[in-house]
């Protein structure tokens, strides 16, 4: 069975699709985008990720092209034809749509390019024996307005790469001598018992991950708190994690060549690891 998406009112092969050169998210990273998780079947906190991507699409000006029963049938008709599992995640991408010359104003009446996509996705259930990390610390050099859902990636990706040719998997962002996220997730410490992560501001893109970890801490008398997290703290914290949409909860066991606390996953993640995953269990 071949990988459909949807572009722009239709659905067609991946191979097959394609958009106009002039198209300004090719030209300038003009646009945003979203990745929602499928669990039994269903997109996961699915209002969550729609007011996310419509917070992105109100910060630059872009209209919204669909409705949500739009987007609901889309994301449905993707998931029955693309995936055999009952795992699966959801990308969406919106720009600002085709010029009709390269430059970088815009007129309001443009329309936006729509792309969707769905792909079949093993959650892993990792324990304390298979799980952990390695991480980086880089500077945090992307622009001020982090919290938009950007198709301007690079600082991203080069990040990224950074930590991916030093053996390890995430590269944690440093801004002004504090730990602002990961380059493709959201950041949590342990230190003497309690659970700490940096507080949404525009130097951050606030994970839906993130906000429900958060809530099934306070629901579960887990003691947490939202909270500036400063380099030397993330050097003597005695776990780190790293949160996403589709990475769920990953402990960090070696920060730039040194062990994390004892170098294993510990004892808090193993707490909201358990946690996370039952709450998942009720969603089937």
């Amino acid at each position: 069975m071949y990988q459909q998406v949807y572009l722009n009112g239709e659905y067609q092969a991946a191979e097959q699709a394609c958009v106009p050169v002039m198209d300004r998210g090719f030209m300038f990273g003009d646009g945003v985008y979203e990745v929602i998780p499928v669990y039994a079947g269903r997109p996961f906190r699915l209002q969550q990720h729609m007011q996310r991507l419509q917070n992105s699409l109100d910060a630059i000006g872009i209209n919204n092209p669909l409705s949500q029963s739009d987007w609901e049938h889309i994301f449905s008709t993707l998931f029955a034809h693309n995936c055999d599992t009952p795992d699966a995640y959801i990308y969406l991408q919106v720009t600002r749509g085709v010029m009709q010359r390269r430059e970088h104003n815009y007129n309001a009446d443009l329309i936006p390019t729509v792309l969707v996509m769905c792909h079949s996705h093993h959650y892993a259930l990792t324990d304390s024996k298979t799980a952990g990390i390695k991480a980086i610390t880089v500077e945090d050099n992307r622009w001020a307005d982090c919290y938009i859902k950007s198709i301007n990636l690079l600082p991203n990706v080069l990040r990224k790469q950074q930590a991916m040719n030093q053996e390890a998997t995430e590269a944690i962002l440093i801004r002004e001598g504090y730990a602002v996220e990961g380059s493709a997730s959201n950041l949590f410490i342990v230190k003497d018992d309690v659970i700490r992560t940096p507080p949404k501001s525009r130097y951050m893109l606030g994970g839906i991950t993130r906000d429900l970890i958060i809530e099934l801490c306070h629901d579960n008398k887990v003691v947490m708190g939202e909270k500036e997290i400063s380099e030397d703290e993330l050097h003597d914290a005695d776990e780190i994690w790293m949160t996403s949409s589709t990475k769920e909860i990953m402990p960090v066991t070696e920060l730039n060549q040194h062990k994390v606390g004892r170098g294993v996953p510990g004892p808090k993640w193993n707490q909201v690891q358990k946690i996370f995953q039952a709450y998942k269990q009720k969603l089937q």
